[in-house]
């Protein structure tokens, strides 16, 4: 069995600062690669030697890979972040038109969409099912409805991949959203900053 006090994983290369790329150029293939015989996985342990690790990482060819690596990384995070700022900024300033609708169509497109959502969801929705509906269901339905209805705006998310970014936009832009149904629909208002709390 190999010592493995002598050999690094490629997570422990990862952890010394090397890219995937850079393991591929500079090191090349493991010198020790199969299973794992402690458990199973369908992946291949891969283990470098030690000291042909620290011998590459001693080269002029690793410092100028690893700054490069470095450079390209820092762009990335500047121009991400650079987008996400654009994106919060447009999330702020977007005008947000919610359709104004008669109280008693408001109502009949709500109870519409919460029955085809209940379509397809598992089970019969029992609302439906004594033909009734219960006390405050109306309000939410509503607010749900208004807030389906104005999906089109999730378009100014596009392009956030990162969590953190991408969170901090989806929250901003449902406060966006719950705020002007509650100011187009005073009604509602209390739905809506219920949904704000919980969705923080």
């Amino acid at each position: 069995m190999t010592d493995r006090t002598t050999y690094v994983s490629l997570a422990g290369v990862r952890r010394r600062g090397w890219t995937d790329a850079m393991v591929r150029d500079l090191l090349g293939t493991p010198d020790v690669q199969g299973r794992d015989p402690r458990r199973w996985s369908l992946a291949p342990v891969r283990l470098y030697l030690l000291a042909r690790v620290e011998t590459v990482e001693r080269t002029p060819e690793f410092a100028e890979t690893a700054a490069l690596c470095r450079a390209r990384a820092s762009a990335a995070g500047i121009h991400a972040e650079r987008r996400r700022a654009a994106v919060l900024a447009a999330i702020r300033a977007e005008p947000i038109e919610v359709p104004r609708l008669p109280r008693p169509e408001l109502e009949q497109r709500a109870v519409r969409h919460r029955h085809l959502l209940g379509a397809r969801s598992p089970g019969p929705d029992p609302a439906a099912a004594r033909g009734g509906t219960p006390a405050g269901a109306l309000v939410r339905w509503q607010v749900s409805y208004l807030r389906h209805a104005l999906s089109r705006y999730e378009s100014l998310l596009d392009g956030l991949y990162g969590e953190a970014g991408r969170g901090e936009a989806e929250r901003l832009l449902r406060r966006r959203l719950y705020e002007a149904i509650a100011a187009a629909y005073p009604s509602l208002a209390r739905e809506c900053h219920r949904r704000i709390a919980v969705e923080r």
